[in-house]
């Protein structure tokens, strides 16, 4: 499959992305739109695909929901199709990432140095831009098998693939057909990817083509909770915390002080636009948003190859059960979570075994860490 060549709207959106790189406690740093447009390596990437549109779903509503967040979907064809997963950078060199806005749930997992990455999955939502993408962890596998989701990936540890490939996860790695790099970046945060362009190769290689078999969680009216979560922070490492600050309307992001924010993709509105040399693309960082906040404890380990071979990796136990906290609206729900197998979606419970209900909207996971503190005000 070839990808066709960036438009320049784009072109310039990515190299603003290269100039906002910096380090975690730094402040956040002001740009302005580039008229000089570098070249990029491979033959870039299509432009932005705008997600069907969807909406929290009420009693009233009749769309069918999304089993990743709970949304009403307007396409329902689209929720028959199988759930892509694309592993993300986190680096502060990575940041701002791109396409993340689009995922229909996003996973947060620890890995080496103090620092995290994502898992963005895709189900009814689509773009074709996403990345920084990295290499995949033990821990990546348990989180995607149930869903039954081809994993994107960099690359792995030898053995890594294999523990991967044990879980019968098919994987995606950069192979020219659903990535490429860019050289306004430096590796390894230079990977980008498109999710159409992964469904198609996941088509070709005969991968299933199967939605979830259940919803994530169970979706509704959520479980009351408790006021005073209009600040949560998760102190991940001895990196800068995670705050997550509750506007009123939505959860938005910090790393300590800083703003996370992402690149806005071009619309196609934005596309029809003159890009002529005498007009600037517009491109502007928003900040990571969500409505609910689930956050699930697991034991952290050191994850190695029986051999001995390759290095030592952290993973989080994500079978068994732990706490969960469900924050939305400035408000904390807990919980336990539980399951037996990978196999399985993570069954959130109250103290009495009802369940942990969770309501329809963005989802932001956090796999975090038991011997590391969560807290909120």
């Amino acid at each position: 499959m070839t990808i066709s060549r960036l438009s320049s709207a784009l072109v310039a959106l990515v190299l603003i992305a290269s100039a906002c790189g910096g380090d975690e406690t730094a402040s956040p740093t002001t740009t302005t739109p580039l008229t000089t447009l570098a070249p990029i390596d491979a033959t870039g990437a299509p432009s932005t695909t705008t997600p069907p549109t969807t909406q929290a779903t009420t009693t009233t509503t009749t769309l069918p929901p999304s089993p990743l967040n709970g949304m009403g979907v307007e396409e329902e064809a689209a929720l028959e199709r199988r759930v892509v997963a694309v592993k993300v950078d986190n680096h502060w060199n990575a940041r701002p990432q791109s396409g993340i806005e689009f995922a229909d749930a996003v996973y947060e997992l620890l890995v080496e140095g103090g620092l995290t990455r994502f898992i963005a999955l895709f189900h009814h939502s689509d773009t074709e831009l996403i990345g920084p993408i990295r290499s995949g962890r033990p821990t990546d596998p348990t989180l995607v098998k149930y869903l039954g989701a081809p994993l994107q990936i960099s690359g792995a540890q030898p053995w890594v693939s294999s523990l991967i490939a044990g879980y019968g996860v098919e994987l995606l790695g950069d192979n020219g057909t659903t990535t490429f790099r860019i050289r306004t970046r430096s590796a390894p945060h230079n990977l980008y990817g498109s999710t159409v362009a992964m469904r198609e190769v996941s088509d070709q290689r005969g991968y299933p083509d199967e939605p979830p078999p259940e919803p994530i969680f169970d979706f509704g009216d959520p479980t009351p909770g408790a006021a005073g979560a209009e600040e949560v922070i998760l102190d991940w490492s001895d990196r800068p915390e995670v705050r997550w600050e509750w506007t009123g309307t939505e959860y938005v992001r910090f790393n300590g002080d800083t703003p996370h924010n992402y690149l806005a993709l071009p619309s196609e509105d934005d596309e029809e636009t003159d890009t002529t040399e005498t007009t600037e693309p517009e491109v502007l960082e928003h900040q990571i948003a969500t409505d609910t906040l689930v956050v699930l404890t697991a034991t952290k380990y050191w994850a190695s190859s029986s051999s001995g071979a390759g290095s030592a990796v952290p993973a989080l136990d994500t079978v068994g059960s732990g706490t969960a906290y469900v924050f939305y609206g400035g408000k904390v729900a807990e919980g336990t979570w539980e399951r037996t197998s990978a196999d399985e979606r993570f069954e959130l419970k109250q103290g009495d075994g009802t369940p942990l209900v969770v309501p329809a909207g963005r989802i932001w996971i956090s796999i975090f860490p038991n011997n590391q503190t969560v807290s909120w005000q």
